[in-house]
C-alpha cells in the first residue's frame, strides 16, 4: 500500500453499469493495441480505421504515443522504468475507456513483453485485443515520417528502440498486420474485419 491508500475509498457501484452505457452507444467497449517500430504504420492505421468506424456510426478513439506524451506523460522519459510507467497510465485510460464502451485504438511502440503483458493485466483479457505492426528496421528508416531515423544516424537521439533499445519480437501474436508486404488499407481492412466480430453487441 501507499502511503495514502488506507484514505483513499474507491466506489464503482453507484456508476452507470457498463451494459447500459454499451447499450446507449450500440457496442462494445474494446481496446486494440497496436505496437511496433517506430514508422511502422501504427498511427496511420489507427487513424484510418478511427475515421472508418465513426463514418460507420461507431464511438472510437485513439490514444497515440507522442500525443500522450505531450500531456498526460510529458514528465516521462526513456528508460525502463518511464517506459513501464508510461504504458501503465496509458493502460489505465484505455481501461476507463473500454468501460465506458467506447472502442479504442491504441498505438505505442510497447517495444518489451513485459510491457504487453501489463497492458493486458490492467485491461482484462476480455477487452484487450494486441495486434503487431509488423515492420523491419531498414524499412522503417527508409520511410522515417517523423525525420526519427535520419535524428539516430546523425546521434542526436539516444536510446531509440530498434537500435540503442531492444523491441522483443512477439512469439505468439494474437494478430500480426505486416505493413512491409501489405498497404495501409489492407491492414485497416483485415483489422476492421477482426475487431468487428468483437465489439458487435
Amino acid at each position: 500500500m501507499t502511503a495514502n491508500s488506507a484514505h483513499i475509498y474507491p466506489v464503482f457501484d453507484r456508476m452507470v453499469p457498463r451494459v447500459q452505457r454499451e447499450t446507449r452507444l450500440g457496442q462494445r467497449g474494446l481496446v486494440v493495441w497496436l505496437y511496433g517500430l517506430s514508422g511502422s504504420g501504427k498511427s496511420t492505421i489507427a487513424y484510418t480505421l478511427e475515421h472508418r468506424l465513426f463514418a460507420e456510426g461507431r464511438f472510437a478513439q485513439v490514444l497515440d504515443g507522442d500525443n500522450i506524451r505531450t500531456g498526460l506523460n510529458r514528465d516521462l522519459g526513456f528508460s525502463d522504468a518511464d517506459r513501464l510507467e508510461n504504458i501503465r497510465r496509458i493502460a489505465e485510460v484505455a481501461k476507463l475507456y473500454a468501460h465506458s464502451g467506447v472502442i479504442t485504438l491504441c498505438s505505442f511502440i510497447t517495444p518489451h513483453a513485459v510491457l504487453r503483458t501489463l497492458a493486458r493485466e490492467i485491461i482484462g483479457e476480455t477487452d484487450f485485443l494486441e495486434v503487431y505492426v509488423k515492420c523491419s528496421y531498414a524499412q522503417c528508416a527508409a520511410r522515417d515520417p517523423k525525420g526519427l531515423y535520419a535524428k539516430v544516424q546523425r546521434g542526436e537521439v539516444k536510446a531509440f528502440t530498434g537500435k540503442d533499445s531492444a523491441f522483443e519480437e512477439p512469439t505468439n501474436a494474437e494478430f500480426i498486420l505486416d505493413t512491409e508486404s501489405s498497404t495501409i488499407e489492407a491492414s485497416v481492412e483485415n483489422l476492421h474485419q477482426i475487431i468487428r466480430k468483437k465489439f458487435v453487441l
